[in-house]
């Protein structure tokens, strides 16, 4: 079945890493900034068309993030990985939950047993707490599946050797939290019109890509544009680094809104 080609809008709610900018007790520079642009929450994106908004991880910011933007209704939440700054905020989709009930999720069964252990009381089938967030877990290998009415492909990528999802949506790609990824992986993300990927900062880093890392992947990979995200406060200031950067590449900051 042909499905027509959406107009997605899309929402950098957060852009930062897992401790975000400014972090705490940091006098650095960047985290003593002025500029807006310099202030980061965790990472996370909405995507959105018609009259439906999904998002990408939900981290410990997320009802910040929900508020900031007046985002009334999320219909699902597709993550990427297990670790806190992608998943603390989980039981912040209450008052979704409140209009929708069963809140979609879709993660892969390491996220899912994770999320399971440390949010026993929103997965316990018994005894289950009456506030709790109700969830609909749907576990995400590496074949195409649908929100609504549109694919969604899965791009497995290594966070050092942790397994972590990236997600294609039509022709744009979000990929966080990448150190490494197979060239059976790349494939999946040819004649993209955007992708969004991390770039910590200027040093190497055991489990992400630096900036040079993100600028090669970005050479091999040829999106028409690029937005950096999960981004520290070592990647320097916002705007002395986005002058630096090839033409149809940029860094995303919080509230960014784009469209495809």
């Amino acid at each position: 079945m042909k499905i027509d080609k959406k107009l997605l809008k899309i929402t950098f709610l957060g852009t930062g890493t897992s401790q975000g900018i400014p972090m705490i007790a940091s006098k650095d520079p960047v985290c003593l900034s002025k500029d807006s642009k310099d202030k980061r929450l965790r990472s996370s994106v909405s995507i959105s068309w018609d009259d439906k908004t999904y998002v990408i991880d939900c981290g410990p910011d997320f009802r910040q993030q929900m508020l900031r933007e007046e985002v009334q209704l999320v219909n699902g939440v597709l993550f990427t990985h297990e670790h806190a700054d992608h998943t603390a905020g989980l039981d912040d989709l209450r008052p979704f939950c409140y209009i929708i009930g069963e809140m979609p999720i879709y993660l892969n069964q390491k996220t899912l047993t994770s999320l399971e252990e440390r949010f026993q009381y929103i997965f316990s089938k018994e005894n289950r707490y009456p506030g709790a967030p109700s969830v609909q877990p749907n576990v995400v290998d590496n074949n195409p599946f649908y929100i609504d009415s549109l694919e969604v492909i899965p791009i497995k990528v290594l966070h050092g050797n942790l397994p972590v999802l990236g997600y294609r949506i039509q022709d744009i790609a979000y990929l966080t939290d990448v150190k490494t990824i197979t060239s059976e992986e790349k494939d999946k993300l040819k004649n993209l019109d955007i992708l969004i990927v991390n770039a910590l900062r200027i040093e190497e880093h055991p489990t992400h890509f630096n900036l040079q890392e993100a600028l090669d992947f970005v050479e091999e990979i040829q999106p028409k544009k690029t937005y950096f995200t999960h981004i520290s406060h070592k990647l320097g200031f916002h705007k002395e680094v986005s002058k630096k950067l090839p033409k149809n590449v940029f860094l995303a900051f919080d509230g960014l809104k784009i469209e495809a």
